[in-house]
């Protein structure tokens, strides 16, 4: 009876520690005025790198570690007002309501020291800046993944993970000097059809140099497990996290690589229009209308047409510094081959829709949230000849048939301890962020992720009772 009570206490000590080891809080961000969710607002503890952003609801959860429970909590979005709240004080009996802000142009031409007129001048003059406004040494990023594929109706994959992001700094390149490591997974749901015709034959194409038509190919010729391989070929190729981070959509970090989208050509493909002065965090801030350029914008994408773009798109960057504090770019087809190319198979001309929010630490701008989408190649197009073809082209419903691709990264914290950055740099990274882990209970309850909006977590829900393909 003696070791059982105190086997008790020790439980009960141990379940204590767990409790009061982080600080859980929620609540709602709301536009005062509107009465309307804010949406992507930065929710995070001042002077560090903990942090979330709200989803489409205006809502957020973030878990605090148990040093930073008397520290104060900052809500902030371009635009608006800043809220600062001692987390002893944080009530979330009633939302947090922001108040629009928006700066003078006339302030900005009263300052004495000159300074660059145009969106074209302040964007060259924040590129220049880079090297002094990017990280210049090395440090680790935690953050948390979530990959979801869908069409119109439903979800129809969905994978969770935690990730760690090593990179070098600014000045080396990203394919040589940062890395990639899924760390943990805690969702992964499959619901795809495994007939994507036009998927093996891109993969026949690529892989065995053969000029296979989708349209010849047969479905009840080809074996599922050959059907299978393609896909996951294919999802590596398109949707693997080296593309956003060591690739050309990687716009700032990797200014200084081959063809990049904002190198030497930029006012070529580009032209930046100054459209207002904002506020952010008590800062001023230039907001600048992306429009195309007189050439075409391309991503070089090996085994894709991925040309014949233009861009399109807004950006956020700091009065004072002219560091850049967030970026909001579209790829549009505009090509004549491209347009076809993106109607036919994808029903959409937007073909690249890219956010990224950096956050100040340190004096440096770290990537803070990562929004990616890409429309996704399933089904070869079917274009109905007579009545009897009319009838199959129903199994062919847009709704259903065309897929896109959403990938988003919320980082939670920075590692900047070089020793702690050597220990990590001893494990082996793997950046297959579609290699199935083990599932770890204790991990996930102690770890900031992305909360869903209530449209996704219905839709996450059904999916997750539905899917079975490739679930291991």
């Amino acid at each position: 009876m003696k070791y059982q009570n105190q086997i008790i206490c020790i439980l009960f000590f141990l379940c204590s520690t767990i409790t009061f080891a982080q600080k859980e809080i929620s609540n709602q961000v709301v536009d005062f005025f509107k009465d309307a969710p804010v949406e992507s607002a930065s929710v995070y503890i001042k002077s560090t790198a903990i942090g979330t952003i709200t989803n489409a609801d205006g809502k957020f959860v973030l878990r605090i570690p148990k040093e930073n429970v008397s520290d104060t909590l900052v809500v902030s979005s371009i635009g608006y007002s800043t809220e600062k709240i001692p987390l002893d004080q944080f009530d979330s009996s009633g939302p947090i309501y922001l108040v629009e802000e928006v700066a003078s142009l006339d302030e900005v031409v009263l300052e004495a020291e000159p300074r660059p007129k145009t969106g074209n001048e302040i964007v060259l003059k924040a590129i220049a800046e880079l090297p002094v406004t990017m990280p210049d040494s090395s440090y680790i990023q935690k953050g948390f993944l979530r990959h979801k594929e869908r069409n119109k109706k439903e979800f129809k994959w969905l994978i969770e993970s935690a990730i760690s992001v090593y990179d070098s700094g600014y000045n080396v390149q990203a394919n040589k000097h940062l890395k990639i490591n899924v760390d943990q997974m805690r969702k992964s749901y499959d619901l795809r059809d495994i007939d994507s015709l036009f998927t093996y034959a891109s993969y026949l194409n690529h892989n065995n140099r053969t000029r296979t038509n989708p349209k010849n190919l047969r479905r009840i010729q080809i074996k599922t497990a050959e059907l299978k391989k393609a896909i996951k070929w294919n999802d590596n190729r398109v949707n693997g996290l080296q593309n956003i981070f060591q690739g050309k959509l990687n716009m700032f970090r990797n200014v200084n690589s081959r063809k990049a989208l904002f190198g030497e050509d930029i006012l070529k493909t580009h032209q930046f229009k100054l459209d207002t002065i904002l506020v952010d965090n008590e800062r001023k801030l230039y907001k600048i209308k992306i429009n195309k350029g007189a050439d075409y914008v391309g991503l070089d994408t090996k085994g894709i047409y991925n040309e014949g773009y233009e861009a399109n798109g807004w950006l956020y960057i700091y009065y004072d510094n002219f560091a850049i504090k967030k970026v909001e770019y579209e790829l549009i087809a505009a090509s004549k081959e491209q347009k076809s190319r993106s109607k036919r198979l994808f029903d959409t001309q937007v073909n690249h829709k890219l956010v990224i929010n950096y956050k100040e630490y340190n004096d440096k701008m770290y990537p803070n949230y990562i929004y990616y989408e890409t429309p996704k190649l399933v089904n070869v197009g079917f274009k109905p000849k007579n009545k009897q073809e009319e009838e199959l082209a129903e199994q062919f419903n847009k709704e259903e048939r065309f897929y896109y691709t959403v990938q988003e990264i919320l980082f939670s914290d920075i590692v900047l301890d070089h020793d702690k950055i050597n220990v990590e740099l001893q494990n082996n990274w793997d950046m297959d962020i579609f290699s199935p882990k083990p599932y770890n209970k204790e991990f996930w309850e102690t770890y900031n992720v992305l909360l869903e909006s209530e449209d996704d977590e219905k839709l996450i829900y059904d999916l997750s009772q539905r899917a079975s393909l490739f679930k291991e």
